[in-house]
């Protein structure tokens, strides 16, 4: 619960401070010069997710960068059946909010394990792991990460399609 709560009030922070964008009328003059910016979806089209960086139909959809001095930016990814990223780490860890489906997510060394519509993911800092779709659902995330010295992941080798199939009992009941 204190993750979910640090997650929103985190999100609301960066979008309030956020520099471009449209700002609120007349708001910058009544508060010094601080003011809320909107975001518009349509300001965001999502791009087709690098094959350098994921197996399989994804789209990401960016919903924040950093704004100094935050550090943190999200983006809304969907994974299509079968498709997911390659192992990755975060210099700072990562959270991911399931909005929509059914996914995969595993942390190396330990058991795939189902993530849902509702579940929150915590990966603390340097943990190498993947994430994505089921063989027969997608999964949409809101993945948010802090960037440490301009970088908020390390990429590295493609999950094999023997490691994405791999069932060792990490499902859900």
């Amino acid at each position: 619960m204190k993750l979910s709560i640090w997650l929103v009030a985190t999100l609301l922070f960066i979008l309030s401070s956020r520099s471009g964008g449209q700002q609120l009328p007349g708001a910058a003059n009544e508060l010094g010069g601080r003011t809320m910016v909107i975001s518009a979806a349509t300001a965001r089209p999502a791009i087709v997710g690098a094959a350098a960086t994921f197996t399989g139909s994804v789209q990401v959809t960016p919903l924040f960068q950093p704004t100094a001095p935050s550090r943190t930016g999200g983006a809304s990814v969907t994974f299509q059946p079968g498709a997911r990223s390659a192992w990755h780490t975060h210099p700072l860890g990562q959270a991911l909010i399931v909005t929509a489906g059914v996914g995969w997510i595993q942390q190396e060394g330990a058991d795939r394990r189902e993530i849902r519509s509702g579940d929150v993911i915590w990966t603390p800092p340097g943990v190498k792991h993947w994430h994505g779709a089921s063989a027969t659902s997608a999964v949409t995330h809101i993945a948010i990460q802090e960037a440490q010295d301009g970088t908020p992941v390390t990429w590295l080798e493609h999950v094999s399609d023997e490691q994405y199939a791999g069932r060792k009992g990490g499902e859900r009941d």
